[in-house]
């Protein structure tokens, strides 16, 4: 098969899906909005900022400029080619079918694990409130109202996503308004603590320069699920601009949600108080203005979040398989297609997420943390996918449809170039370090398997 296969309507993936098209404009919109308040950022970003203290914010500062340009270039492929397989039918048109084979599965393994850790940390959240309550119930219970709302039509996940995205976007948004107050002085009851929490308890880089790298890291990996409203988008009413405006805006989204809250946090809160990891950095900060029942309802958020991303992640599974097979690269099974939705994939997405909450109980030694290392640095591969995807289809596409060209790369090909480079040194800092060291050749191993089978695959079928 040449890698050109993909350029004719015969095979283009989605030509003639029986994919539904029922998220509207207003769905995308607020999926793209509130993609980028995921879990990573309310409750991972605890252990950033215990790592690098108040340089966090140049750490999510630099990761974000990273993914911008990342989000960049997936916005300018996907409004050429809008398809619920993304990244991974991109791959497959520039460089060949294993790459889309590559791309893809691995990026089902992360979301499928995702799927079922998300359901663990809303677990514990709900067994905080309910002490004595089984925390595996819980997952089921979340697994099961998410996988049939997913199961039922695809304008459910929309809805779902509409109301979490809401939620999160007005509580971040109430919690930059009275961190900002509070840091200015003018909040009531509360006084100004300047700059005493960014120079104190050790400075600015109080672990230098190998403590921003940790949190550099972890910020990194909080970014992930911005790639939904890609996938998203093929299901649309009107893919090309949803995609174009969800892109546009991504800039001032990362720069105000993320970078804008770690600052407010590390102003608020010394760096090194217990309470930011044990808590989250959002509670913390809200039990340290002291606002009565502030901190909970933060939890109510964060536990919003989690389910959130549950449902991306069910969502973005099924469609990224369901979009393999319509390419010749699963088992056909996972593509049948009812009412619209590819019911077999959902199922199958939340069946593994569900595993892999079991293996957290039965083999939480050796078998759990190899699938979590397995999973640790697969957002990278993806990324290192879409950058060389779009080097290679930039070209093609001014050659033979430039006016597919809505959304184009910033300075392009020197920026994709840039965010090449800032990948392999992300890959460099992670070789550094010991506990992101087994992440890297863990999911180095899982990519090179995946690519001789998917290369296989790819001879294979161009014998018959």
């Amino acid at each position: 098969m040449s890698r050109t296969t993909l350029d004719t309507p015969s095979t283009a993936p989605d030509a003639h899906a029986p994919l539904s098209h029922g998220l509207k404009q207003r769905h995308l919109s607020m999926i793209a909005l509130g993609g980028v308040i995921g879990a990573g950022l309310f409750v991972g970003s605890g252990a950033g900022i215990a790592a690098a203290g108040p340089s966090i914010v140049i750490a999510y500062a630099v990761s974000g400029l990273l993914v911008m340009l990342v989000m960049r270039m997936l916005g300018e492929m996907s409004a050429a080619y809008p398809s619920s397989g993304s990244f991974s039918a991109h791959a497959e048109r520039a460089i060949g079918p294993w790459a889309g084979f590559t791309a893809g599965w691995s990026f089902w393994v992360l979301l499928c694990t995702a799927v079922g850790l998300e359901g663990i940390g809303a677990a514990k959240i709900v067994t905080g409130w309910l002490p004595g309550t089984p925390e595996w119930a819980w997952v089921a219970l979340f697994m099961v109202v998410l996988c049939v709302a997913n199961l039922a039509a695809v304008k459910n996940f929309g809805e779902f996503e509409f109301w979490f995205a809401a939620l999160k976007v007005g509580a971040i948004s109430l919690f930059l308004v009275l961190g900002v107050l509070a840091v200015a002085g003018v909040l009531p009851g509360t006084d100004s603590p300047g700059t005493s929490n960014l120079t104190g308890q050790g400075g600015f880089l109080p672990h230098g320069s190998e403590g921003l790298v940790v949190g550099l890291l972890a910020s990194v990996f909080a970014y992930g699920g911005l790639e939904t409203v890609t996938i998203a988008a093929a299901e649309s009413q009107n893919p090309v601009q949803g995609v174009a405006r969800a892109v546009r805006t991504a800039m001032w989204r990362i720069a105000l949600f993320y970078i804008g809250s770690m600052a407010v946090i590390v102003t608020l809160v010394p760096w090194d108080s217990k309470e930011v990891v044990e808590k989250g950095p959002y509670v913390a900060a809200l039990d340290h203005l002291g606002i009565p029942g502030a901190g909970q309802l933060m939890n109510v958020v964060v536990f919003a979040a989690l389910l959130s991303a549950m449902n991306a992640n069910i969502y973005g599974s099924s469609r990224i398989g369901y979009s393999l097979v319509e390419r010749g690269q699963g088992p056909k099974a996972l593509g049948r297609v009812s009412a619209g939705v590819p019911r077999v994939a959902v199922l199958v997405s939340c069946v593994f997420g569900f595993v892999c909450v079991l293996l957290s109980y039965w083999r939480p030694d050796d078998v759990f943390p190899w699938l979590l290392n397995m999973i640790g640095a697969v957002i990278l591969v993806v990324w290192i996918f879409i950058a060389v995807s779009q080097l290679l289809l930039r070209r093609r596409v001014e050659r033979e449809a430039p006016e597919k060209l809505v959304v184009r790369m910033w300075l392009f090909p020197a920026l994709t170039w840039v965010a090449l480079a800032g990948m392999a040194a992300i890959f460099v800092l992670m070789a550094r370090q010991p506990d992101t060291r087994v992440q890297l050749y863990s999911t180095g191993g899982m990519t090179l398997f995946l690519a001789a089978v998917g290369y296989a695959w790819q001879r294979a079928r161009a014998a018959r």
